[in-house]
Order: structure tokens, then C-alpha cells, then sequence
């Protein structure tokens, strides 16, 4: 099974090298020739995950139509921007593997029904769980959920993508596997929050388990399994991102509990922080749907411009509430 990425950010060229680890040839396609030139020249991408030597079975491509070898493509493209990029590919029946983690702005849908309404006869399958590109990549141990209707196909795909570092696990619940990705983006910021207010552990720990409260009440109302939502592409990766400054969501929050503005901290990313695009969007969702969700409300507002102390304060005057409310 040949394997083609779309998106040469450090996740989509830490995938690529996972793919890669017994020297199967895979084609990235990456929308920056530096990106391009980098990893066709020197095995490396500068820009986005330096220090790391890649395999020399990948080859980069600046044109989208020298992934049409590939029997599945890994899109890693930022969630915003899937719909945008599927367009640009003739994909037919060849099975969609979704690395992207949000909700796509003005339509509230999952990145996995968007890829459905763009190319309706490809399977789709979404790869999701605790996963910082720069251990991916240099063959630290990883744990990952990968999920897909057809038992089949979650089969041939987990045997092409594993490696001795790099497992992952089956499941059938798409829709799970994609709201936990989402979710924990937004609560990741809210974690970072908490540190640069300097709120302490105790507040952060609780933050994460009332966190996971909203993330799976969230995930009920919309189908999802709670077994999915408490597996890897769930807590685990909602551990993992509130408890680093790795984690570019959690980077974002730090910024904006410390004063900074949320105009101010994104105008100075190269890379993306799929949170600050999905608060807005999940707010609403849960509106939508009638699941109360005070974090993801409170992070909304601070991304909106809202005072920390006066974002904080209305938090933790909430009125008391049994735990499992």
C-alpha cells in the first residue's frame, strides 16, 4: 500500500517518516517549495520539524497530481483548509485518513463529513491520539486510535502504518475519535490559561477532569462512544496537550493568561493552533445541541478579547452542581 501525505507541517512529515520506517516509498505533497526543496535535498524539513533526518524513501512534490499512485492518502492539511485541498485532488475510492483535529467554521461539521460531502465514495478513517510530531518523528514510543467503519480496512491500514514505536489501536467510531481531537484542542488552551495566570496544579488537574466532563457530554449528544472518548484520541490526548508547552494550543493559552492578546499571539505562529478555529465553532455547536459547556464558553470569550480575572472570576462563580452534571 502506497501511502501519500497531504501537508508538510511537522505532523504530516512525522506521518510520512512513520510510513517510511521500513523504506516504502511515500509522496508528500507540501504547499511551501522550501518545504519541498528541504526534503528532496537534504532529507530534512528546515522548517518545520528541524533536527530531524528523514527517510530518503519520501519525496516531497509541490503538485498535488503526483499523489495519484498512492492507494491512501494521509491528509494532514490544518482543519480549515481540508475542504479547500480535497477539491484539488481526484481521489475516487481511495481511503481518506484524517490527521486533522477541529470543526470546519460557518458549516459545525466534523473534518470527516467534510471529506464525505467533497468525495463521497472515499472511505474515510481518522487517526487521532496523544501525539507531539517532534517524538513521532524521532521513534519515540506512540500510542494512537485509528478509526474506520470497515474492520477490513482499519486492518490493512494499522499493518502499513505501524511501527515498532508507533502503534495503533482499531475502532469503528469515527465520530468519537474526531470530538475528542477537536475538543481537547480547545481545552488545551484553557489549560495554558491556568498556567499563565499562575492558578496552580490543583486547578489545572481540575480543569482536565471537568474538561473531559464537557468533551464527553459534548460527545454523547453527537453519537460518539464513551469508551472512545475516555481512549487515546480522548484523555489521552487531552493529557497530553494540557500539560506542555509543546503543545501549541496550550502555548496559545499560556500567552493569553499571561495578558497577551489572542490577535497578538497568532499573528506570530507559523504554525497553526487548531483551538483558537474550533472554540468559536464549538460554542455554538453546543448551543446547537443543548450541552452545557462553560470551559469552551470561557475560552471563546478570552479568544473574543474578554479580561482573564473577569473570564476566571465567572468560572468559579458558577453555581454548585453535583459532580456527574
Amino acid at each position: 500500500m502506497k501511502i501519500g501525505v497531504i501537508g508538510g507541517g511537522a505532523w504530516g512529515t512525522a506521518l510520512a517518516q512513520v510510513a517510511a520506517h521500513r523504506g516504502e516509498p511515500v509522496t508528500l505533497w507540501a504547499r511551501e517549495p522550501e518545504v519541498v526543496e528541504g526534503i528532496n535535498a537534504t532529507h530534512a524539513n528546515h522548517l518545520f520539524l528541524a533536527g530531524v533526518p528523514l527517510s530518503p524513501s519520501i519525496r516531497a512534490t509541490g503538485d498535488v497530481a503526483d499523489l495519484a499512485d498512492s492507494d491512501a492518502l494521509l491528509v494532514v492539511a490544518p482543519a480549515q483548509h481540508v475542504r479547500s485541498v480535497l477539491g484539488r485532488i481526484a481521489v475516487g475510492t481511495r481511503p481518506l485518513v484524517l490527521c486533522a483535529k477541529g470543526i470546519e467554521a460557518g458549516t459545525r461539521l466534523l473534518v470527516g463529513e467534510v471529506a464525505r460531502q467533497v468525495h463521497p465514495q472515499a472511505p474515510v478513517a481518522v487517526l487521532s491520539g496523544p501525539t507531539f510530531a517532534h517524538e513521532v518523528a524521532a521513534g519515540l514510543p506512540t500510542a494512537v486510535t485509528l478509526a474506520v467503519a470497515d474492520a477490513a480496512l482499519g486492518a490493512a491500514l494499522s499493518q502499513r502504518l505501524a511501527a515498532p514505536h508507533f502503534r495503533p489501536y482499531a475502532s469503528s467510531d469515527v465520530v468519537g475519535a474526531e470530538i475528542g481531537g477537536a475538543v481537547k484542542n480547545v481545552l488545551a488552551i484553557a489549560c495554558g490559561v491556568v498556567d499563565g495566570a499562575g492558578l496552580g496544579q490543583n486547578a489545572r488537574a481540575a480543569l482536565i477532569a471537568r474538561g473531559f466532563a464537557e468533551m464527553t457530554r459534548f460527545g454523547l449528544a453527537r453519537g460518539a462512544r464513551a469508551e472512545t472518548l475516555a481512549g487515546l484520541s480522548g484523555l489521552g490526548d487531552l493529557v497530553l496537550t494540557c500539560s506542555s508547552t509543546s503543545s501549541r494550543n496550550f502555548s496559545l493559552g499560556l500567552g493569553l493568561g499571561q495578558g497577551r492578546s489572542a490577535a497578538e499571539l497568532l499573528a506570530d505562529r507559523r504554525t497553526v493552533a487548531e483551538g483558537a478555529f474550533t472554540a468559536p465553532v464549538l460554542r455554538e455547536a453546543a448551543a446547537e445541541a443543548g450541552v452545557d459547556m462553560p470551559i469552551v464558553d470561557a475560552v471563546g470569550r478570552l479568544l473574543d478579547g474578554a479580561p482573564v480575572d473577569a473570564v476566571i472570576g465567572a468560572l468559579l462563580a458558577r453555581p454548585l452542581r453535583s459532580e456527574g452534571g
